[in-house]
């Protein structure tokens, strides 16, 4: 018996009260606020349970368990933990009085294969437009990040945006907690390692960039930008490392940039205001912006967005290329919400041509000024 069958089989003895949602498919996200308090959300949506854990002994017996597994701690000198399950799904679990009403615990489930661009299609998240154009941006090398709230669906697009990197590229992979599953053959995943007891053996998301520029990658992906390492990213952007993809927690376009550029700013290196927005404003060349809508609950590519540089007063300056336009609401109650072109051109459309890439473009044949 392999230890990952172990694993699961461990995994479902411990979490049997949450074992059913684990288990269905339209649960995304499993919430246990106290052991005997669960939610879940479908469809962007919170329900309240009627499962619950025997005790607060058993809920915390789960959440060692798979800490175990996955060679990290939980405990009152690091009382928080993040971690995954066997198939992908995302762990993180804050123990009191961190968290004042118990132990709490989140899973955020990802489909079995991730999502493809396909998919988010069939959902009405993204339009054969905006896909054909996002793909096109992979294949010409430029720089992608993926914005969004909680919950919008970053690591999804992320996922199913690395599709259209060829075959035959070096793709090396760098997240706090392992999520991403490409399918191409050729790919290193690099993982945060968190101190032992002795505050040995850690491996930060910086350490782990650093080295993976020694690793011949022919791109580079983060799983989520969130401090120093932001810094480190948008100059390998600058010296050479094009085409990577990031995602960044923002609300819209500008302050996914002037995210990166705070975050610039809390490393270690001394680094005056607008050399940080200077650096990002080159370095970055299309924010994919995302959205949860409340009304349903869907998750939806709202605008794609071309990064143009700084202006004289060095501001940033945008071109929205897609955005979406809300038509009405459907006999279901869904919202019938379209991602199209502005009728704007990137700056980089001549690629296109230069690149030979004309016969991959079927719809935006306007929009990449081909005729």
């Amino acid at each position: 018996m392999s230890r990952e069958s172990i694993f699961t089989a461990s995994v479902d003895y411990f979490l049997r009260p949450i074992g059913p949602f684990l288990r269905d498919e339209s649960v995304t996200e499993i919430m246990v606020n106290r052991h005997d308090q669960i939610y879940v959300e479908r469809a962007g949506k919170l329900f309240k349970t009627d499962a619950a854990f025997v005790s607060e002994d058993a809920l915390l017996s789960a959440i060692h368990n798979v800490a175990q597994w996955v060679g990290r701690r939980i405990d009152s000198d690091q009382p928080i933990l993040d971690a995954r399950l066997p198939n992908g799904s995302r762990v993180h679990a804050i123990l009191p009085p961190g968290s004042r009403g118990g132990t709490c615990l989140t899973i955020r489930k990802f489909k079995l294969g991730g999502m493809s661009l396909d998919d988010l299609i069939s959902y009405g998240s993204l339009s054969p437009e905006g896909r054909e154009f996002l793909e096109l941006c992979v294949l010409l090398r430029k720089n992608v990040i993926v914005a969004g709230g909680t919950g919008t669906g970053k690591t999804s697009m992320l996922n199913a945006l690395s599709a259209a990197i060829p075959e035959s590229e070096r793709i090396v992979v760098i997240e706090d907690t392992s999520e991403l599953k490409l399918n191409q053959e050729h790919c290193i995943y690099l993982e945060v390692q968190r101190p032992d007891a002795q505050g040995r053996g850690e491996l930060s998301i910086r350490q782990l960039f650093a080295a993976s520029l020694r690793m011949r990658p022919d791109r580079i992906l983060v799983g989520e930008v969130r401090g120093g390492e932001a810094l480190d990213m948008i100059q390998s952007m600058l010296s050479g490392h094009a085409g990577s993809l990031s995602t960044v927690h923002a609300s819209s376009p500008r302050d996914a940039l002037l995210r990166l550029e705070t975050l610039s700013l809390m490393s270690d290196v001394e680094l005056p205001v607008y050399v940080a927005r200077a650096q990002a404003a080159s370095a970055i060349h299309v924010v994919v912006q995302l959205s949860r809508f409340v009304e349903d609950g869907s998750r939806r590519v709202t605008r794609v967005t071309e990064v143009l540089g700084l202006d004289p007063q060095n501001q940033y300056l945008f071109r929205d290329l897609f955005t979406s336009s809300r038509q009405a609401r459907r006999p279901d109650g869904s919202l019938d919400v379209r991602l199209v072109p502005t009728g704007e051109t990137p700056n980089f459309a001549a690629e296109v041509h230069e690149q030979g890439l004309e016969d991959r473009v079927r719809h935006g044949r306007e929009t990449w000024r081909l005729t």
